[in-house]
């Protein structure tokens, strides 16, 4: 039993050397292989490095290749664009002193024309001005008459070619348009169902009356007419309110100052909302959006002002259909044109309480609502004042003109239209050679009667003008007036 346990430990003992032995072999032969294996990789790594090396070196001699030939091209422009500088200068060099030769010359003829000019004044005995004047005069009674001639066939041809078209767009644009008018006033009238009403209204010891005329702002007139009350003021707003009120407290029966302060507040509240409504009906009407409500509310104003019988919102009304039509025959802007119109008399709102022209009115009422510098020169220029920028702001005055001039658009009184001829007449006698003059048609037209001795052809031309400049200058007048300068000439002999 001993025995074979030491031939056991004998057998693990040679066992594990002999294990030992080969795994120590098969361990070398590994290590061997390995190496081997590290050898060829370092070799090829070797191999493409000197491959990548040599690419390299190959792609830096093209590159190196390529910037030689760049910088030689550079080089040959560099020394092309040289050649034409210096080319560019000595052309240049030669401009400049061509130009001192020029200049030289014409400095030259310049001192032998004028040398020449006073030889010539030496010997015609006439100073330079003199003799172009002479010239002058000469060159005009030498061809006087060609001139003439010339201006007048030139006038005629411009008034036929104007006429033909200006008839075709007014009357395109005319027919399209009617408004109604109310006759201008600073009265109304309200009727009283008795004469005993007319003591109420005044009220014991008149505080009724006082405390009315207090709280409406206006003039109350009762006289010996038979059943009428008479109101008076300026403010048509203010008329019309005391109007409404007065009407309601006579309606009622119930007249003590309480009750005519309660009746007045509540006809101004309806006033108001009724001229909102003015203002909202005629943009509606224009098609006129984006105006600030308090605007619209100012342009409702204008329902009770008139001018000349002529209603003033329905004048402005009108402006704005006439102007979007002459605008779109002449492609303008229409919108432009039916604002500028609608508002261009919107001063004459509150003209009464706010100093200046109205047309300057307008223009601060629309800088104040933020409208464009375009719109609010429109607006002003539709008198001669205000030069218009733009062919709208010619459309709208001539959009204004035609709205006053049309028959039936405006009425005046006896007084005003005998002193609007007078006036007429007295700048057409003014001028010197005026025999006498007549104002006709209505204002429309003035004819002017000149001395033939004083007055010539090409004079009397130059005439008509100049009495029309001072016309548009110092008159104010709906539309246009024409102005015919008559000279006439007769020859008379008897036969005996």
């Amino acid at each position: 039993m001993y025995n074979l346990i030491i031939y056991v430990a004998l057998a693990a003992l040679a066992g594990g050397g002999a294990g030992f032995f080969i795994r120590q072999s098969v361990s070398k032969k590994n290590l061997q292989k390995l190496e081997l294996e590290q050898k060829e990789v370092l070799l090829q790594a070797k191999n493409e490095a000197l491959k990548i090396k040599e690419e390299a070196k190959k792609h830096e001699e093209e590159k190196r290749k390529w910037l030689d030939s760049l910088e030689r091209d550079i080089r040959r422009k560099e020394e092309t664009i040289d050649k034409r500088i210096e080319g560019i200068e000595a052309e240049k060099q030669k401009l400049q002193d061509k130009d001192k030769e020029i200049h030289l010359i014409k400095d030259e003829i310049t001192k032998i024309r004028d040398e020449q000019g006073v030889e010539l004044e030496k010997i015609s005995k006439l100073k330079k001005e003199e003799a172009k004047e002479l010239l002058l005069k000469q060159v005009e009674k030498d061809y006087r008459e060609d001139i003439i001639n010339k201006i007048k066939s030139e006038k005629e041809r411009a008034k036929e070619e104007a006429e033909v078209i200006g008839k075709r767009i007014l009357s395109t644009v005319i027919e399209r348009v009617a408004s109604d008018y109310t006759s201008e006033t600073t009265v109304s009238s309200v009727t009283l169902p008795s004469e005993e009403m007319k003591g109420r209204i005044i009220g014991r010891e008149g505080r009724n009356i006082q405390i009315f005329e207090k709280v409406t702002g206006v003039d109350v007139l009762i006289d010996d007419t038979p059943d009428t009350v008479t109101i008076s003021s300026f403010d048509p707003v203010r008329r019309h309110v005391a109007k409404l009120a007065l009407e309601k407290l006579i309606s009622d029966g119930r007249i003590q100052p309480a009750r005519i302060e309660e009746v007045v507040e509540k006809v101004q509240e309806q006033v108001n909302t009724e001229m909102k409504e003015a203002g909202d009906q005629a943009c509606y009407e224009l098609g006129v959006t984006g105006l600030h409500p308090d605007l619209v509310k100012i342009l409702g104003r204008l329902k009770f002002r008139t001018s000349y019988g002529q209603n003033i919102l329905r004048h402005s009304i009108e402006v704005a259909q006439v102007a979007g039509m002459l605008a779109e025959e002449l492609g303008a802007d229409a919108n432009i044109c039916k604002k500028a119109g609608l508002l261009h008399d919107v001063g004459k709102a509150v003209d009464q309480d706010i100093p200046g022209a109205h047309h300057h009115i307008s223009m601060d009422i629309a800088k104040k609502y933020g409208l464009s510098e375009v719109l609010v020169n429109a607006i002003g220029a539709h008198h001669e004042d205000i030069e218009p920028k733009t062919v709208e702001a010619i459309i709208v005055r001539a959009a204004d003109a035609i709205s006053g001039a049309r028959p039936g658009a405006r009425r005046e009184s006896l007084e005003s239209y005998i002193k609007r001829l007078s006036e007429l007449e007295n700048i057409a006698n003014t001028f010197p050679g005026v025999e006498k003059s007549y104002a006709i048609q209505a204002g429309r037209e003035v004819r002017i009667m000149v001395k033939p001795t004083e007055v010539d052809d090409l004079t009397a031309l130059k005439l008509a003008k100049e009495i029309a400049k001072k016309i548009e200058n110092d008159l104010q007048y709906p539309g246009t007036i024409k102005v015919n300068v008559i000279r006439e000439t007769r020859a008379t002999q008897y036969a005996k």
